[in-house]
Order: C-alpha cells, then sequence, then structure tokens
C-alpha cells in the first residue's frame, strides 16, 4: 500500500481549511500580526457579511454616469388608431322595373365614369314616349287657332266700340233712335266675352302644351331609367345584377368603390381634438407595414354619444390601389410643437408611488425624482415632458440610488 496519496489528500485538506475557515489568521500571519491581533471568531449577536446594512455610512457618495439634457423643439403629434375607407362607396340600384337584358360584369372590374352596368328590358316604353310626343304636337297645333280666334275677339271688340261711339254721338243729335244705342252696347259686351272666351282658349292651348312636354319628359326619363350607368371611375365591389333577374325599384345592380383616393378615418379623443387641425400633415402605418402620407380633411363638429371621441378623416393618394378599403392603420396627426427632452429609454424608472420618471443630480449633488410625461418612443430615444429647461438627467446607476442620496457624477455627452 502507497502511503504518499493519502499524506497528499491530507495536506491539501489541510490548506483549504486553512484558506476558508482561517483566512483571517493567515493573512495576519503574512502581514506579521500575531493571532490574538485578530479576532477570528465570530459572536453569535455580530450579523454576518451578507447581514451588514446597506445604508449609505456618512460621507460615501455613490458613483453615477449622468448627462446635462437640454429641452428640445419637437413635433407633438396626435397618435390614434383608425381604419382606411374608400373615399365614394355607391349602391346603384333600379329605379324602375322591368328585367335585366345585359351581360353582368363580375366584381373586380374597373369601370369608367358612365359604364354601363345594367340594361334593362324597354317594354312597351318606347310606345309610351311617341305617343307622348305626338300630343305635344297636337297641342302645339292649335296654338296659332286659339292665337287667331284672340285676334278676331279682338277685332270685333274694335268694331263693337267704333258703332257704339257713333250710336252715341247720333243719339245725342236725335238722329238714332234708343233701340240702335242699345243694340251698338250689346255688341260691345258680346265683343267683350268672346276675348275673354278666346283668351281661356289660349290659356287652355298653352296648359295643353306644358302637360304634353311633361308627359315626354317622363317618357324620356322612363327610357333613361333602363341603362345604369357607372357614377364615377372606380372599381365593382360585387357582380352586376345577372342576365334575366327582375328588378324593381331600390333593386341592387353592383356597388361600385373609389379607391385611387383614399381616406383614413380615425377618432381623436375630446382632450386631443383641439390639437388637430384642418390640413394638418399626416401619416399612418398600415397593418402590411405600409406606411401613408396625407392631410386632414374633416374634423367632426360632434362628438360620438357612447366614446366621446370626434372623427378625423385623412385624404390620402392611391394611384396603383396598393390600399384597400378596411385595413387597420396607426394614425400620427402633426399637432402643435413643444419642448421635450430626448433621452435613453433607460433612463426611465418608477419610484415608490410608481409613477414614471426620471433621476437627477440635483445643484446639492443629491439624487432626486422628477416625474415625466411620455410622448415619443424612437429608435434613438424617448422624448419627455415634464423637466424643466436643463436637466442633469442620470442614465447609469439611477436604480441604486433613492431620494436625498449623496452621489459622485460622472457626465458624458448626450449623443454617447
Amino acid at each position: 500500500m502507497r502511503i504518499i496519496p493519502p499524506l497528499t489528500a491530507l495536506v491539501v485538506t489541510a490548506s483549504l481549511y486553512g484558506l476558508v475557515m482561517q483566512r483571517d489568521a493567515l493573512l495576519a500571519f503574512a502581514r506579521g500580526e500575531t493571532a490574538t491581533d485578530v479576532d477570528t471568531t465570530q459572536s453569535p449577536d455580530t450579523p454576518s457579511q451578507d447581514e451588514v446594512s446597506t445604508t449609505q455610512p456618512s460621507g460615501v457618495q455613490i458613483a453615477v454616469v449622468a448627462v446635462h439634457s437640454r429641452a428640445r423643439a419637437i413635433d407633438n403629434a396626435v397618435l390614434i388608431r383608425g381604419q382606411t375607407r374608400a373615399l365614394r362607396s355607391v349602391n346603384v340600384m333600379a329605379e324602375t322595373t322591368s328585367t335585366v337584358i345585359s351581360e353582368p360584369l363580375r366584381k373586380g372590374a374597373t369601370v369608367e365614369a358612365g359604364d354601363v352596368l345594367c340594361e334593362l328590358d324597354p317594354g312597351t316604353r318606347p310606345a309610351s314616349l311617341h305617343e307622348a310626343r305626338a300630343r305635344l304636337k297636337e297641342a302645339r297645333a292649335r296654338m296659332p287657332e286659339a292665337e287667331a280666334r284672340l285676334q278676331e275677339a279682338h277685332a270685333v271688340l274694335e268694331e263693337a266700340r267704333i258703332n257704339l261711339t257713333a250710336a252715341e254721338k247720333l243719339s245725342e243729335g236725335g238722329y238714332a233712335s234708343e233701340t240702335r244705342l242699345a243694340s251698338a252696347k250689346a255688341a260691345e259686351s258680346t265683343a267683350q266675352a268672346a276675348i275673354a272666351s278666346a283668351q281661356g282658349g289660349l290659356e287652355s292651348t298653352r296648359a295643353g302644351i306644358e302637360a304634353a312636354i311633361g308627359a315626354v319628359g317622363a317618357a324620356e326619363k322612363e327610357m333613361e331609367r333602363l341603362v345604369l350607368h357607372a357614377p364615377f371611375n372606380g372599381i365593382l365591389e360585387s357582380d352586376t345584377a345577372e342576365i334575366g333577374s327582375l328588378l324593381q325599384p331600390g333593386s341592387l345592380c353592383a356597388t361600385v368603390i373609389q379607391l385611387d383616393t383614399i381616406k383614413l378615418v380615425g377618432y381623436v379623443p375630446e382632450t386631443a381634438v383641439s390639437r388637430v387641425t384642418l390640413g394638418a400633415p399626416a401619416g399612418a402605418r398600415l397593418t402590411t407595414g405600409q406606411e401613408v402620407r396625407g392631410n386632414v380633411t374633416f374634423i367632426s363638429r360632434s362628438a360620438d354619444e357612447d366614446t366621446r371621441t370626434f372623427e378625423v378623416d385623412i385624404t390620402v393618394p392611391n394611384p396603383d390601389l396598393a390600399i384597400r378599403d378596411g385595413q387597420t392603420a396607426e394614425i400620427m396627426i402633426s399637432a402643435n410643437g413643444v419642448k421635450a427632452h430626448q433621452l435613453p429609454q433607460s433612463a426611465l424608472t418608477l419610484n415608490n408611488e410608481g409613477q414614471l420618471g426620471v433621476r437627477v443630480v440635483r445643484a446639492d449633488q443629491t439624487a432626486g425624482f422628477m416625474p415625466v410625461t411620455l410622448l415619443r418612443d424612437e429608435p434613438s430615444g424617448v422624448w419627455l415632458d415634464g423637466l424643466p429647461e436643463q436637466a442633469d438627467v442620470i442614465v447609469v446607476g439611477q436604480d441604486f440610488v433613492t431620494e436625498g442620496v449623496a452621489l459622485d457624477p460622472t457626465y458624458r455627452e448626450e449623443s454617447e
């Protein structure tokens, strides 16, 4: 049996014991001190190294890193969520009753303003139009006859008045009898009645012409209703009515939407609506990642009764039709600028009440807490409001100091 390995194990064990259990005695021996100079024992009432108080000793300063931050002007944007909406969406509906005789167009097809969407069977409508036009011609033909009768009545009245004047003068001289004078007066009255009758006939003829014109217009309008046109350039959102189907007033022919210009519709809370103005530039990010820009074109004057928010519309060009109707969008509307501090996001911390803020170096070189409001989050940092024009903000070590703790700050540039 070899005795060297057991001896080696004993030596290693003793060395480890001395290094771990008698470390203070060994260090004292190395410094030339006696073992009595160092109390290697620990009283049960003496706290262990892990139980030493973490309170800051008097005169000790905590080292932190801070920046001299200065407020800068930024655009204070209003952030809302909304959705895209077609600039125009129209349900083209029938205004008369008839069957479809045109081949249907399929949804997704592009149409131009005036393109035929649905054509209906005319039935007896052309005959009704011809009849109305014929009655108009007949009524107009009566017009010269009525005017001639009126002129004739005026001539007869003029003759009767001349005869009456002559009879009156002869009667005054005793050369005409009373009978002749009475007959002249009766003839004048008859001529006046004839004029009134002729004028009535003329007005009746004119009324007949107006009625005939109205009948022609109604028949022509009924003919126009047989063809349903696209109201504007757009895209069919539904198939047009199938051939042979019966359409009645209010029946759907097709739905047309306009997407070459699109709207972003969002709802602004009442606390921020005063910061939004007509014409303000705005941008949005769609769920597809696409970013678009436009301008505010509408701000509602009436709040939604349930949400107490105001509708805001932003018009965005969409020439390639890449934006679809109904997509979710995160909208940012430019508002009046404010001054804010840009700091690293890591500088943010919470106080004991859970309030968001930053730790600052006060003029007496002690730590302080200032609550802030987060305005914007960017890759280069966060923009904060609530700080004075200039502030020394702790960016390293802020989570290890509390209110009033003495500091030994080291400053660096904001860009570092």
